[in-house]
């Protein structure tokens, strides 16, 4: 107890030892869908489901116990939702880029946010993006999540005619998703901690007794985990030597790379604004103490998840239902971060779950992201325009790089026509002008 009274402060922050676990544990079952859900979207770009279940467990495990030990701070990190949609939708499967090559990228984009963090130049591009922003790409990659469930459930599927219509809802994928989304909701309601995983497992178990997935007892081993190990391809991802695809094959990457790091920065500024809130951790001036700290654990562990074979690591909102059951310390991160690592041995089972036990997971995950709404200020176009085309272009296009670009040059477009441009506005306008260039390059195409 000395021990973690000098790591952590429990007395200071008014906690105790029981209390952080039962938080670490709480936090554990809001987020543990993350074992399942992330292999299933990854395993879409070619990936091996029980080696990427393993690599999520992994780079959780440390991303937590990071944050704990060295920000000292009850947020839980794990692969982000949305990010592994970008992943395998948008970088492998859009863009063609092999998966090894897209791991080399999300490594690049870590070494890349932990420079900046080091460097302090993250205040610079935080400070240059509009907060209305922040929000609506938050919503966006929720709509983008959403649809990607709703694809896989069969619920949605293509049309020619319409581009998108209702599916045939007798089929059992579909039938077990609705009973998926009906479970999950209502458990939701009723405030049960764990309500996702616990709906996965259920409809789970439903799709094995309709045949829809087959378990093949002793098939499974940690061992696993070396079919992603290591694998990731860094000098591709820095297009050495040039390769297939020359100076264009250059710039697509360094846009992944981008959207990586982008995205990554805004998702984490979100969530730890609002956890540390909740936590009452915010200093008097609205700053948040340790701050590079924690941006330092989560570069760290992004770095150590793509050599291990998974992408982006981020922190999560569930780890608001931790600091609600009393977390405050980062000893409830820890807790969580060897929960995570105690999964591992168990994690390459998940390639037994059926999609349709996760796509209501995708749904609601996107359903609860859409809150982030509510932060625009919808009666100032200057804003809602900007935000709305962020919103609508991510899901529609399939790509948060779209909706990013859309945003940002909008925002900026409006601000000068009306006269509002200042010079401390420069990278902003920066920023907008690569993607108007980025615009015409892939019109040229």
């Amino acid at each position: 107890m000395s021990f973690l009274e000098k790591q952590f402060g429990l007395k200071a922050q008014g906690t105790s030892l029981r209390t952080e676990a039962l938080a670490g544990f709480t936090t554990f079952l809001t987020m543990a869908y993350i074992v399942i859900v992330n292999p299933t979207i990854l395993g879409e770009a070619g990936m091996p489901v029980a080696a990427v279940a393993a690599a999520t467990c992994l780079a959780a495990g440390i991303g937590c116990i990071l944050m704990g030990l060295i920000a000292n701070y009850p947020i839980a990190l794990a692969p982000g939702m949305g990010l592994n949609a970008y992943f395998t939708y948008t970088v492998v499967i859009g863009m063609g880029v092999p998966w090894q090559t897209a791991l080399g990228c999300v490594f690049l984009s870590g070494v890349a946010f932990l420079v900046l963090t080091v460097a302090g130049i993250r205040q610079l591009i935080v400070g240059a993006i509009p907060r209305p922003l922040f929000s609506a790409v938050a919503a966006g990659v929720g709509l983008f999540i959403a649809f990607i469930g709703l694809k896989e459930a069969g619920i949605i599927v293509a049309n020619p005619a319409t581009t998108v219509a209702l599916g045939d809802l007798t089929k059992p994928t579909a039938v077990l998703a609705i009973l998926g989304l009906l479970i999950i909701g209502a458990l939701m309601v009723w405030r049960v901690k764990g309500a996702i995983l616990i709906g996965i497992l259920a409809v789970a178990v439903a799709g094995w007794f309709m045949g829809l997935t087959k378990i093949a007892p002793g098939g499974y081993s940690l061992a696993e985990l070396s079919a992603t190990a290591f694998k990731l391809d860094i000098p591709a991802a820095l297009n050495l030597g040039g390769g297939k695809g020359g100076v264009a094959m250059a710039m697509t990457l360094a846009e992944i790379v981008f959207v990586f790091l982008f995205v990554d920065l805004f998702d984490n500024v979100g969530t730890l604004v609002a956890v540390t809130k909740k936590a009452g951790l915010v200093a008097p001036d609205g700053s948040i103490p340790r701050l590079n700290r924690i941006l330092m654990a989560d570069s760290v562990a992004t770095i150590a998840g793509s050599m291990a074979g998974t992408s982006t690591v981020v922190s999560y909102i569930e780890s608001a239902s931790g600091v609600q059951a009393g977390g405050r310390t980062g000893l409830t991160a820890v807790i969580v971060g060897l929960l995570f690592l105690a999964t591992l041995f168990f994690a390459p089972l998940v390639q037994a779950i059926p999609a349709a036990a996760t796509a209501p997971a995708l749904i609601l995950v996107g359903a609860m992201m859409i809150g982030a709404l509510k932060e625009v200020d919808w009666e100032e176009p200057g804003v809602a325009i900007p935000a709305f085309l962020t919103v609508i272009t991510i899901p529609l296009t399939f790509s948060i790089a779209n909706g990013l670009a859309f945003g940002i040059t909008s925002y900026a477009a409006l601000k000068l026509v009306r006269g509002q441009a200042r010079p401390a506005d420069w990278l902003l306008y920066l920023l907008a002008a690569l993607f108007i260039a980025r615009f015409i390059y892939l019109g040229q195409e």
